[in-house]
């Protein structure tokens, strides 16, 4: 009887160790691997051929055993999951990823159905994040209330446009809206603002009650090549931006200098930050020429 418990005993030791050292063999790989995906990063080597030099014979990879490459392959998914949304105040943003990371575009008007299409249309080839606004609406939903979502890049635009669409609310009220914004527009513009040099296109539509002669007072410089046609503009930050695109037919515009008034907008936010920003203005409709306008964005700009 003694014998044959010390048995079962010796038994599912040897089981557990047996397990054990798959565990760490595992572990081992996986750490391998990411050894391996830091050197990658490092590099920035983002190319199919890059994988096959993993494992070239004589490489200092092609230890890697056959168990070692499937496990390898369901460690890439995790570590290169991606975002796919982001939110503020409760308002989803689609995130789309095409290829390297060269540029973000931003779609921040629901209504505005021309820009999503072109801008839709546009990822399917450039590299870069695009974030679009999850709505088909102009403003969004802030705590029973209202606000345009590109007046909340800053607590003094956002309270000035909360209390115009919400003139029935109290001061308890918009403060409680301003403290959720407050909550939540750090992390959203750390994700939608592009890493130090690097561009943000927006896209934006517009009516008859806009276009861009209520920029040019605005402005810091004019470049009007296409002035019959006032709705289709392009609105830029930074000066050497500016000055490659004017060399074009579109009208274009300079707004380097951060204004007194803060309104929220992201054009603004982006001048007070020394941001690299082009806004892309086009009547609602006209998508032939802001796609237009966005491919010589792509052409002229680094």
């Amino acid at each position: 009887m003694a014998r044959r418990a010390q048995g079962c005993l010796l038994s599912q030791a040897q089981q557990c160790a047996a397990q054990s050292s798959a565990i760490i063999h595992l572990f081992g790989v996986v750490a391998e691997r990411c050894c391996v995906l830091a050197v990658r990063y490092r590099s920035r080597v983002w190319r199919p051929a890059s994988i096959r030099l993993l494992f070239k014979p004589g490489s200092e990879t092609s230890r890697m055993t056959r168990r070692a490459f499937l496990f390898a392959g369901l460690f890439d998914r995790l570590l290169f999951w991606r975002q796919r949304s982001i939110r503020i105040v409760g308002t989803r943003f689609e995130i789309i990823h095409h290829g390297e990371n060269r540029r973000h575009y931003f779609w921040v008007h629901g209504n505005e159905r021309t820009a999503h299409d072109v801008l839709l249309a546009h990822m399917k080839t450039a590299p870069g994040r695009a974030f679009l606004v999850v709505n088909t609406v102009r403003n969004i939903p802030v705590d029973g209330g209202q606000l345009d979502p590109n007046r909340m890049c800053s607590r003094l635009g956002a309270e000035t446009n909360l209390r115009s669409l919400n003139q029935g609310w109290t001061d308890a009220q918009v403060n409680a809206a301003l403290n959720l914004l407050d909550r939540d527009r750090t992390r959203f513009l750390e994700a939608i603002l592009p890493k130090a040099g690097k561009l943000l296109v927006a896209l934006h539509n517009n009516g008859p009650s806009y276009s861009v002669e209520d920029e040019i007072p605005l402005s810091d410089r004019v470049s009007l090549h296409n002035a019959a046609h006032p709705h289709e503009f392009l609105l830029c930050t930074m000066r050497s931006d500016f000055e490659r695109l004017a060399n074009s037919r579109f009208n274009v515009l300079l707004q380097n200098t951060a204004p007194k008034n803060d309104d929220g907008s992201l054009s603004r936010l982006a001048a007070a930050r020394g941001i690299r920003y082009v806004n892309i203005e086009a009547g609602l409709g006209n998508g032939e020429e802001q796609q237009a306008m966005l491919n010589w964005v792509e052409k002229a700009l680094p």
